[in-house]
């Protein structure tokens, strides 16, 4: 091989590896506005959230006197008084305990049905299948303040008013019609063959569901319990609405009343929000990689 033809290749290989740099540079650039969008987004969520935190670690003369980021500089100042305030607050920990009542049976109530519910949609065939289930999703579309009433009648009528029962069923009701419309678009994506086959070697509708269907929904469940939790632990109006103040209620209604009507005590919100997050954090984080897979998995179908 002459010297020519190898300086010719060794031209060719660095514009090669220019152009491939600067494939590389352009296709960054191309994405730098998305990236600059998302990085706005998670500073708008995550700044307020550490300033919550941050404050919920000072008294209330550093946070009157400046702001909390103040605090991330010495002297710091760092106290849990704020918690322990809030802890030794009358009906608090009583109600930090209602509400995991409240959210943990609502949670499995609401995915239970719906998963049942939404496999009898997609699989099943039943007389006016379609009717029920354009009903079933024309009620997400009701507004909850409109039935509040009726239905805390209804419950005063069967005695159930002020109990853990009547926010189980209170929940599941307004929840109950997206989750099926949910879980019956993903369920009805699954190959029919395997329900095909599951059918021809003779098993039934419960082993179907029970050994095929729950199985390949796990990710969608999974997503789907992360938002019902958090709907029920966060809930206030449905709380207030069924259990007012009655000793059930749970830590969502007696946040409220850390205020009194003056606007003392404010400075326990801090504390007592990140007590509220919390849990509800733990359980996202527990969840998270069953989220993530629900939401790839969706997009491919």
């Amino acid at each position: 091989m002459s010297g020519v033809q190898v300086e010719t290749r060794r031209e060719t290989a660095r514009t090669g590896t220019a152009v491939s740099v600067l494939d590389r540079w352009g296709h960054q650039l191309q994405r730098l506005p998305l990236h600059l969008v998302i990085i706005i987004f998670i500073a708008i969520w995550i700044v307020p959230t550490i300033g919550l935190i941050v404050n919920s670690f000072r008294n209330v003369q550093d946070m009157s006197n400046a702001g909390w980021w103040s605090a991330l500089f010495p002297p710091h100042g760092f106290s849990l008084d704020s918690y322990n305030q809030v802890l030794q607050t009358e009906n608090v920990a009583t109600s930090i305990f209602n509400s995991v009542l409240i959210t943990v049976p609502a949670t499995v109530i609401q995915l239970a049905i719906a998963t049942m519910g939404a496999y009898a949609f997609a699989w099943m065939k039943f007389p006016g299948k379609d009717i029920f289930f354009i009903v079933i999703v024309g009620l997400m579309v009701v507004p909850i303040q409109m039935t509040l009433i009726p239905v805390l009648q209804l419950f005063h009528t069967f005695g159930l008013a002020g109990t853990f029962i009547a926010v189980w069923l209170a929940h599941s009701g307004y929840g109950l019609p997206f989750e099926v419309f949910l879980l019956r678009n993903y369920l009805g994506g699954l190959p029919r063959e395997i329900f095909e086959s599951a059918e021809m070697d003779g098993a039934g509708h419960a082993v179907r569901f029970l050994r095929i269907a729950v199985p390949m929904t796990i990710p969608a469940i999974a997503s789907l319990t992360i938002f019902v939790f958090l709907g029920v632990w966060n809930d206030l109006l449905v709380s207030l609405t069924f259990l007012g103040s009655s000793p059930n209620r749970p830590f969502t209604v007696v946040i409220t009343q850390l205020v009194t009507s003056l606007g003392g005590g404010w400075q326990f919100l801090t504390a007592a929000a990140v007590l509220q997050m919390s849990l509800p954090l733990a359980v996202f984080i527990f969840l998270q990689r069953y989220f993530v897979r629900g939401i790839t998995s969706g997009s491919v179908k």
